[in-house]
């Protein structure tokens, strides 16, 4: 027992001899990090648009057009996806018949006032009576303008949060939408490089996706230090985002402070 005992220890002592002699180096994503330390000029970062958005429905009711999937591209004004709007509709129709009705009583009576056949009390109702009708009106033509979900900007469609025919609250999400030549880069630079980085300052960035070095330029600063890793909010604009996504990460590298 005693031997055994000698010959675990030896063992694990080797084992561990050999552990403590293997090299930091074989992290390949551990080296990458030490390098960028070493060169105190590179932070990574993220491609991000200025135009996206969640768009969601503003009323309830059962969607009757989707026209657009995921990946296809539409125009500022196109209609995204509109709902069945016959019961708004035909309450819009019933408002304007009444402002219609209430127009033309308010008119008569103007005309007995003016033969002193009325008092001003039943014109003033009159007049209270349209406006009443008027205001409702108004209430069910915003009510039908919802009914359509219009395209605020050029872009493409990331994601179809329903399906045509589908029934959905309000407020629900319906498309997850982004506009891809208004990209801008979003990077954390530790904040001692604050004193060196300035709006204007030109950088190169290398998307890991393509490789191809962007020229890019300083756009402005975060507002507050991240006291827990000591970054900052970098923003960047890119000239040309042909061939670019949304969401793309790599790597910024800047040049050495003199």
């Amino acid at each position: 027992m005693r031997r055994l005992s000698s010959w675990v220890v030896g063992l694990a002592f080797i084992t561990c001899g050999v552990q403590a002699q293997t090299p930091a180096s074989d992290d390949p994503l551990l080296e990458s990090n030490v390098a960028a330390n070493a060169s105190g000029s590179e932070a990574r970062g993220v491609l991000r648009a200025r135009d996206q958005a969640v768009l969601a429905s503003e009323l309830a009711g059962r969607i009757v057009e989707l026209p657009f999937s995921e990946g296809e591209s539409f125009k500022k004004g196109d209609t995204l996806a509109r709902f069945d709007c016959s019961a708004y509709q035909a309450q819009l129709n019933a408002a304007q018949a009444a402002s219609r009705g209430a127009g033309e009583e308010l008119a008569h009576n103007r005309q007995l006032a003016a033969l002193k056949s009325v008092g001003r009390f039943e014109v003033s109702r009159a007049e209270a009576r349209l406006s009443e009708a008027q205001a409702q009106s108004q209430v069910y033509q915003v009510q039908v303008k919802r009914c359509s979900v219009i395209a605020p900007f050029d872009g493409q469609v990331v994601a179809r949060k329903v399906q045509r025919y589908e029934s959905v609250a309000a407020g629900a999400p319906l498309l997850d939408v982004v506009d891809n030549r208004t990209l801008e880069i979003h990077l954390l630079v530790p904040s001692r490089w604050m004193d060196r980085l300035k709006p204007g300052q030109p950088f190169t960035f290398v998307p890991d996706e393509t490789g191809k070095p962007l020229q890019a330029t300083v756009k402005r600063l975060g507002a507050r230090i991240d006291e827990g890793s000591q970054t900052l909010l970098l923003v960047a604009s890119v000239p040309d985002a042909s061939g670019l996504l949304s969401g793309m990460s790599g790597t910024a590298r800047f040049a050495e402070p003199k």
